[in-house]
């Protein structure tokens, strides 16, 4: 008893805590004279926060892509290669699609190639190390772990290869800045999959990806490219790697475990 009362005490202060931390962070930022942000959900969650909208303006972080667009855009149909890239993070929502890419599986027709799923991202610490074999596990649980592959703490140049066979990549996070993983799916012609997002807007009249939210959404994205001419595939990721704001921006490539 006395244990729960504590419980709802140290809670309640932790509420008090945070929203005296959220004001203050409000009324500090409300000082600022030039806010620069890197994505449309961060200016969105500036202006909210900080109530200066006039002064607050958008940035797009350098992002050297410029190795990743000689990549050609035709990709082997023998085997169709989805990929996701992310830190082994429970925010990454890997779990997500995995189970989006066994419903997908499901409903594939019995005579279409049989896709590939390929997950590449780092471990920060044995929490991570854990979170990607209970992955592993599921994809058993979910009878895919034949069509899954995990790749761990992978060179930059290899990655650049399986970005060249992709056919997809996969995003699954919520409310990030700005995902960097996104922009080289593009860059490199995979069709990017994932929440709204600043890059995954038409250009000229053009789609240039898939938005999901949920396992049964991407599951549609990925068998609506599986299903897709070679044709439309190939208009669909020259019409992404002509987005602008991925294009000769300058600067050093970042991490892209990040």
């Amino acid at each position: 008893m006395v244990g729960q009362s504590f419980g709802i005490w140290l809670s309640r202060c932790k509420v008090i805590y945070y929203t005296f931390f959220s004001w203050m962070y409000g009324f500090v930022g409300s000082c600022t004279n030039l806010a620069m942000v890197n994505s449309s959900w961060t200016q969105s969650h500036i202006e909210k926060m900080w109530k200066i909208p006039k002064l607050t303006k958008k940035v797009y972080p350098p992002c050297d892509t410029s190795g990743l667009q000689e990549l050609p855009l035709g990709r082997s149909n023998k085997i169709p290669t989805f990929l996701s890239v992310a830190q082994f993070r429970p925010e990454k929502a890997h779990t997500l699609q995995l189970e989006a890419f066994s419903i997908a599986l499901g409903k594939l027709e019995a005579d279409s190639p049989r896709p590939k799923l390929q997950f590449v991202g780092s471990c920060r610490n044995k929490e991570d190390e854990d979170r990607l074999q209970k992955l592993k596990d599921k994809a058993i649980e979910l009878r895919v772990e034949k069509d899954v592959e995990f790749y761990q703490n992978l060179m930059y140049k290899n990655l650049v290869r399986l970005l060249g066979g992709a056919i997809a990549g996969i995003h699954s996070m919520i409310d990030e800045h700005f995902g960097i993983s996104v922009v080289e799916y593009i860059a490199a012609g995979a069709i990017p999959i994932g929440p709204r997002m600043d890059i995954v807007l038409e250009e000229d009249g053009h789609q240039t990806g898939f938005l999901a939210s949920d396992a049964n959404e991407y599951a549609d994205a990925i068998l609506q490219l599986l299903r897709m001419p070679e044709r439309e595939r190939l208009e669909m990721a020259e019409a992404a790697r002509k987005r602008r704001l991925i294009l000769k921006i300058g600067g050093k490539v970042k991490d892209w475990r990040e």
